[in-house]
């Protein structure tokens, strides 16, 4: 299906490998002259979503250059439709290839730094972006976060106990208790990447840049700041916080906002990980780390730029 996708483009390529395998079946192509592309199957997302996902780039890279940029195909067309002749149909799409490379022994405070100074730019360019009337994209929020929870109670016994799933229960309570007391507005809401971990962030002659947009949607903004910062120590999330305060102003009562926002996406990644056997030992193993976030916030006690006990 790859190669299929492939005849749809004026792209002299020279190799093709396989990626990843997630939400969608990725593959890098190489050219001699036009540099490294990514191309992704899209098994389930409909033809309308992917378009609406390639505009928003489209924005970003006009203002800030550091995304992936969709590619059109011969026709002139974002997204291209390959039919298997077997019935079996799906879409795809091209992109080219973001240079950089992951920080896999752990980023420094400078890059924690540049961190939030990436994510105030992506937000800035959502708050002036003019979404069109046949955007489609998904939105995240108190809804998502109840049907990712559902899945939790058939699964939470392959890396919990009862009494342990029983604090994420009050967890998920809270933060959907929480949900009703915020509001949006055009300075804490808009287009969000949605999944903007350290995983989808790679450096390039030491600046930050976002990939992987392929959950991007609406959402509230301190929901983006919640996933880039959850995996990283007290100390440098207070950075990424302070590189975005450098160009964007936070709402005053940011950070329990931010808490919440951390605990929804510890569960809701936990959720998603829960029923595949191979994240069960991972799981598990990050559990005391994640019981003493759940403890603390159920108790009110900060715990976002604090070093916490875990017993």
């Amino acid at each position: 299906m790859a190669l299929l996708a492939l005849h749809n483009y004026d792209l002299d390529w020279t190799q093709i490998r396989f990626n990843q395998l997630s939400d969608t079946a990725t593959f890098i192509v190489e050219t001699n002259v036009d540099g490294t592309f990514l191309l992704r199957i899209h098994s389930e997302m409909k033809k309308e979503a992917i378009d609406s996902e390639l505009v928003w780039l489209e924005s970003l890279y006009d203002k800030l250059k550091i995304v992936p940029l969709g590619i059109v195909d011969r026709n002139g067309s974002r997204t291209v439709t390959i039919d298997r002749g077997d019935g079996y149909y799906a879409h795809a799409s091209l992109m080219r290839w973001v240079e950089g490379a992951h920080v896999n022994s752990g980023i420094t405070e400078g890059q924690a730094f540049k961190e939030g100074i990436l994510l105030a730019n992506l937000h800035s360019v959502a708050q002036d972006f003019e979404v069109p009337s046949n955007f489609e994209r998904p939105v995240w929020g108190e809804q998502s976060f109840k049907e990712a929870t559902t899945q939790l109670a058939d699964y939470y016994h392959y890396f919990l106990t009862d009494a342990e799933y029983k604090l994420y229960r009050l967890a998920i309570e809270k933060v959907l208790c929480w949900f009703n007391t915020i509001h949006k507005n055009g300075q804490n809401y808009g287009l969000i990447h949605g999944d903007l971990h350290q995983g989808n962030i790679v450096f390039h002659d030491g600046n930050p840049r976002p990939i992987d947009f392929g959950r991007c949607g609406f959402g509230y903004f301190l929901y983006d700041v919640a996933h880039a910062i959850l995996g990283l120590h007290p100390l440098q999330r207070e950075l990424v916080v302070k590189g975005y305060q450098s160009i964007r102003d936070l709402e005053e009562n940011w950070l329990p906002a931010l808490e919440s926002f951390s605990v929804m996406v510890m569960i809701e990644d936990y959720c998603h990980h829960a029923p595949d056997p191979r994240e069960t030992k991972g799981l598990k193993e990050e559990q005391p780390y994640a019981q003493a976030i759940l403890r603390n916030y159920l108790n009110g006690s900060p715990f976002l730029f604090n070093h916490i006990h875990l017993n």
